[in-house]
């Protein structure tokens, strides 16, 4: 009994941290001309990434446009200052280490890709946007402090969004209903360390005496799963005069049961404790199952024309991170890696908006945008694997019309707030910045 509970608390430590992987970190970036104007977009919706922002942006389209864009995405240089707990969390146990340790840089793309179509006598319109809503990179050193918590952790998901949408010519006004189908893939390292005074509390001899004398990495574990879901969104477009615009739109909540594999390798300096429990293998593999629930989110703006030239919007976005309370990790042999039942309990927030364009010709608009985000992570559950905090997202943009194209180009810089937390893993303040690009061209036909 006393071996089991034992190795049942290191791997433990292994496998709680894996937790924070849905946390927030959607992607509101999904087209270059609403990135410009900091994803202020919501009433206007009138390219083909409406598909997202507001689906009900089509009825108001003619023709068929085709766009294809990418957002290049550095991952936040994170710094950390203060003091983190290597080896077991337990009060007595463990080995406190105090300084600054920071990320990997890393770099992604998601892409977009968007189709809309509909016949200049038709009130019907219809479309399809494959996305990548919910991606996530973070790489620690190997050797940082917080390599029991995670050394890297990466997220690919694609969305897939076919659309409908109906105007009513009457009322100036649109509606649109689309499915949502999500898939993702996750990956996971990390590192299994422990205080060995713990063997000597639980009557294994030959190890330390004295509550943190030495810390020793007991095994690696890569876990890589893979899921999907199903959801729903709609959009409403009013056009109540030629010179204002209101949107509203709504993404359903998506339950994603992710399966997958869970790989742990004994290190040399752990082998000879797992000898002694009776475990001669060197890896472990189990299965391992859970489910995580991504938030619904409102969008709502309206879009005001001061000017012929001149377009500025305001929108509120309301993400519903309430329904990530909990995760549970459920493995196929819980004698080598017991279940992980955690709580997260994350918070709903609003993020707020303003962007503005003006078209300097018929042919080049200018962009810029301003954009309030509040993170949704509570500071006893957040860790390592995405030190998020509330931020400032600066932004500007432009725009080339052709014939038949368009070329949309923005960047963005994100100022985060520093973070200071206290909890049990760390002690100290996150620092961060992120750079993003993006760019769309889109042909018309």
């Amino acid at each position: 009994m006393k071996v089991r509970t034992l190795l049942g608390l290191i791997v433990m430590c292994v496998v709680i941290p894996l937790t924070s992987m849905g946390s927030g970190f959607h992607i509101r970036e999904q087209g270059a001309k609403a990135m410009g104007m900091a994803n202020a977009f919501v009433a206007q919706a009138d390219d083909p990434s409406a598909v997202f922002y507001n689906p009900a942006g089509i009825a108001f389209s003619e023709g068929t446009a085709i766009s294809l864009g990418v957002t290049v995405i550095n991952v936040p240089e994170t710094k950390f200052s203060g003091t983190t707990k290597l080896g077991d969390r337990a009060a007595g146990l463990g080995i406190e280490k105090s300084g600054s340790t920071k990320a990997r840089d890393d770099i992604f793309f998601p892409p977009n890709f968007y189709i809309t179509t509909s016949k200049a006598d038709s009130p019907w319109a219809f479309g399809i946007g494959i996305s990548s809503l919910f991606p996530l990179a973070k790489r620690w050193d190997t050797t940082s402090p917080f390599r029991d918590e995670i050394k890297e952790i990466a997220i690919k998901p694609v969305n897939i969004n076919p659309t409908i949408a109906y105007r009513f010519d009457s009322l100036n006004l649109a509606v649109a209903v689309g499915i949502n189908y999500t898939y993702a893939d996750v990956w996971l390292e990390k590192s299994s360390c422990t205080d060995t005074y713990a063997f000597t509390a639980k009557g294994i001899p030959g190890y330390a005496t004295a509550p943190g004398e030495q810390v020793i990495q007991m095994g690696e574990l890569e876990m890589e799963a893979d899921g999907d879901g199903w959801g729903y969104n709609a959009g409403l477009l009013w056009k109540p005069s030629e010179r204002i615009s209101i949107g509203v739109s709504y993404r359903s909540e998506i339950e994603l049961d992710f399966d997958g594999d869970a790989d742990y390798q004994i290190t040399t300096a752990g082998q000879s404790f797992y000898t002694q429990m009776g475990y001669s293998d060197m890896i472990y593999s189990v299965g391992a199952v859970t489910k995580i629930t991504l938030p619904d989110m409102w969008s709502f703006g309206i879009a005001l024309k001061p000017t012929e030239r001149l377009t500025v919007e305001f929108d509120a976005d309301h993400f519903g991170w309430s329904s990530y309370s909990s995760l549970n990790i459920y493995f196929d042999e819980n004698d080598v890696l017991p279940n992980s039942l955690t709580r997260k309990d994350w918070n709903d927030v609003w993020a707020y908006r303003v962007g503005m364009q003006y078209a300097v010709t018929e042919t080049f608009d200018l962009r810029l945008g301003y954009a309030r985000d509040n993170n949704p992570i509570p500071n006893d559950t957040i860790g390592p694997e995405l030190p998020d905090a509330d931020r400032n997202n600066y932004t500007f943009g432009f725009g080339f019309k052709g014939e038949r194209a368009v070329f949309d180009f923005a960047y963005m810089w994100v100022d985060f707030d520093d973070r200071d937390v206290n909890n049990n893993i760390q002690t100290g303040t996150y620092e961060s910045d992120a750079y993003l690009f993006a760019a769309n061209l889109t042909y018309f036909f």
